[in-house]
């Protein structure tokens, strides 16, 4: 008894006593996070933390420290006495990144790290692009450019992003019981040019991920710093202008950085009725790391945007000759909406094995949408179009803690985090209007209150080649509503948790080869109204999915990820706001095969593509009758980019969205289409950079979004049931000017 507990009490309380390395890693003072460090005769191995900073176990005078990142030029150090005594300071060189570079075993995230290397490679160039970075996401718009975009991400039309939970900087960008629908969420806030890293991940697989997250998160990380100042102006056709301007507000420096960001753009788009759309976003970011220990931020973001929209037009208007493919059947449509954000971060290096991230954040949110779907329908005389409208304040905070424990030869780290978000949501509104002006009659109206707890625990073990995730999470709700339009005062409430358990396994084979089974279950919540309605009935119905893939590197240029996947949902349980009814779908389920294919043709070009092929079916409904809607069958995007090749850099991009059943029997077909966007760019001086960029190239006609429908026009005397479609974007350029000072 007495050896066992000495051994038990060994195992968890040894010290490794092989020597200590530390050190920073920057480039430019800038500390560079997420950097592999690796010691060639050991094969001991560390990654840098936010602030640069490592610690390197198990080394000795002689041996060789490898310190490599994508896109930076590798170094090497023969370690001296000397290196043990004080904390090492290496900088890094940037360079064009090239995939040979890439060794599997060295990334915690290979998929992750695949996706900046996109990014790398064909920056942004416009806001609707920063969702496009995540390998397989399409997304369509269909109001105008100030609505939210609708996403197609595995299989699912999620809308503006039911099914996919988003985040900048820690703050949850989809609204929940929104006036539209659940999770909305409006991206249009972030500037292009300020995004740093994007992360994501696809199923329910995630302790630390939030609220929607079935078919995926989507966390989006702004930078802390400048390169240089920077002035960009565009003008192109449907008389479309944007102005950008990013400036530092202190001299760049490893402790701290301040810059400043303002865009401007408008464009009258290729309606027959002018889209009178524009768009202002401002942001301020301060970032102060205080002897590397303690890192906070300050950032402050505001966005205002008006426009106009001729809506969803039905076929038989077109075919007709009633109007063509840019017409409106009522050119009334539109909305405005603004955000203010306001977000503290503060990363905390407690020690060589500890570290405390938190942010508390608030975001003011208002919305106003017109839209008409049936026109005629319901009233013949003064037209369909309903308002949907609210304000709101989002109040929260995230604490996350990570720890690292070695013992002999096995490492765990533990990740665990709790958080709060609160939402007050004022008179949200639903009503039936004449022309924008005049409210006819409310059809809901009320006060929101919603608050959502949550913690999570994750333990990372590292056992030789394999890495063995289990991860817990629990969520508590509290759904509070007054109805504005009964004639007593009532709060309707109700109360739900739910624990989610996570387990993920990674297996590195070699270098080259990593495996990887992933498994888990997520959910995402109901609209407090639906909730409330419903006396508390699958408020958070669950969403079981598994993963089974693979990244292989079969050659030094080519990296190949593929994955089996497959996602059960309890209930497809939707609030359509435009209509303001509960449409429960019950149980679905959905198979797929997700294809990455990245490849490094020479020095300048880079070739990535992404496809997902899905069967979306509804298990309640027989077969025949059981496709879900608008549920993608096969997606396929990519491209190829050059890289400042004498002064060049571009990419030629490509997106489809095959046929698919726009109802349950599949005897209408919601059109799809292939659509490719090319731009070039010329660095004229170190300074000055010109550019153009070209969307729809081959001035494709096509559908960007599809609704089956029915409506009635005003001269007819009976509805019609059919696809009612926002054309997309013909062939138009624009030019751009570009200085860095």
């Amino acid at each position: 008894m007495q050896i066992a507990l000495c051994f038990v009490f060994f195992l968890s309380f040894k010290v490794v006593s092989a020597q200590q390395i530390k050190g920073h890693v920057y480039n430019n003072n800038q500390p560079l996070s997420a950097a592999y460090i690796y010691n060639l005769n050991t094969e001991a191995h560390a990654h840098t933390a936010e602030n640069g900073y490592f610690v390197l176990e198990n080394n000795k005078v002689g041996d060789t420290l490898s310190v490599s990142l994508l896109g930076f030029k590798k170094q090497e150090i023969i370690l001296g006495q000397q290196d043990f005594n004080e904390t090492l300071s290496i900088d890094l060189d940037s360079k064009i990144f090239q995939l040979d570079e890439l060794v599997l075993t060295e990334q915690k995230n290979i998929l992750n790290t695949l996706a900046k290397v996109d990014l790398q490679t064909t920056p942004i160039n416009s806001s609707q692009e920063v969702l496009r970075k995540v390998p397989g996401l399409i997304i369509g718009q269909h109001a105008g450019g100030g609505k939210a975009e609708q996403i197609f991400l595995r299989g699912f039309d999620i809308d503006h992003g039911t099914d996919v939970s988003i985040n900048v900087d820690g703050i949850p960008v989809n609204n929940i019981s929104h006036a539209h629908g659940q999770g909305y969420s409006d991206l249009h806030f972030v500037i292009p040019e300020t995004i740093d890293n994007i992360n994501f991940g696809k199923g329910p697989y995630y302790a630390q991920a939030k609220d929607f997250t079935t078919a995926g998160y989507i966390d989006f990380k702004t930078k802390s710093s400048l390169e240089s100042n920077l002035v960009k102006v565009s003008y192109g056709d449907f008389n479309t202008i944007r102005t950008l301007g990013l400036f530092n507000l202190t001299d760049r420096n490893s402790k701290s950085n301040a810059y400043a960001g303002i865009e401007y753009i408008e464009t009258d788009g290729p309606f027959n009725t002018s889209q009178n759309f524009n768009r202002l976003n401002l942001i301020g970011k301060y970032t102060s790391l205080i002897e590397n220990k303690n890192k906070v931020s300050a950032t402050v973001t505001h966005f205002t945007s008006r426009w106009d929209a001729s809506g969803q037009i039905p076929v038989r208007a077109v075919e007709s000759g009633q109007i063509n493919r840019f017409g409106a059947i009522d050119d009334t449509e539109g909305g405005n909406t603004s955000r203010t954000n306001i977000n503290l971060e503060h990363k905390l290096f407690a020690s060589d094995d500890m570290t405390v991230k938190s942010n508390a954040f608030y975001s003011y949110y208002d919305f106003e949408l017109y839209s008409n779907f049936t026109f005629f329908l319901d009233d013949p005389i003064n037209g369909d179009q309903i308002k949907q409208k609210e304000e709101r304040s989002i109040f929260g905070f995230n604490t996350e803690i990570k720890k690292k424990n070695a013992f002999n030869s096995s490492i765990i780290e533990t990740t665990s985090g709790f958080g709060l978000r609160h939402d007050r949501v004022d008179d949200v509104e639903l009503s039936h209007t004449l022309n924008r002006n005049t409210t006819l009659n409310y059809i809901q109206l009320g006060d929101i209150n919603q608050t959502n707890a949550f913690g999570y625990f994750k333990a990372e073990f590292y056992l030789g080649k394999f890495k063995v995730t289990p991860g817990l999470r629990l969520e508590y709700f509290k759904f509070l509503y007054n109805d504005a339009l009964t004639e007593s005062y009532e709060t309707l409430s109700e109360t739900k948790t739910a624990l989610l358990p996570k387990l993920n396994v990674q297996y590195n084979q070699n270098n080259n080869l990593q495996w990887f089974l992933k498994s888990g279950i997520g959910f995402h919540s109901n609209d407090t109204r639906v909730v409330v309605s419903q006396a508390g009935k699958d408020v958070l119905p669950k969403a079981y999915g598994v993963d089974f893939g693979n990244v292989w590197k079969p050659t030094k240029d080519l990296v190949i990820n593929t994955t089996a996947w497959y996602l059960f949902l309890e209930q497809e349980f939707v609030y359509v706001g435009d209509a303001g009814i509960v449409e429960p779908s019950g149980k679905t389920e959905r198979l797929g095969l997700d294809l990455g294919v990245r490849y490094q043709l020479n020095d300048y070009l880079y070739f990535n593509t992404d496809a997902t092929l899905t069967k979306a079916r509804s298990v309640e409904d027989n077969d025949g009758e059981d496709y879900i809607p608008l549920a993608p069958s096969f997606t396929l995007v990519g491209g190829l980019a050059l890289n400042d090749y004498k002064g060049f850099s571009g990419a030629l991009r490509y997106r489809f969205l095959d046929d698919r059943a726009a109802n349950e029997d599949y005897s209408v077909t919601a059109k799809g289409y292939f659509v490719t966007d090319f731009n070039l760019n010329y660095k004229v001086s170190s300074n000055l950079t010109l550019g153009i960029a070209i969307e729809n190239v081959f001035d494709t006609e096509w559908n960007e979004t599809q609704f089956l429908t029915e409506s009635r026009l005003q001269n007819e005397t009976e509805s019609v049931e059919e696809i009612h479609f926002t054309p997309g974007t013909p062939f138009n350029a624009k030019a751009s000017l570009t200085y860095k000072f």
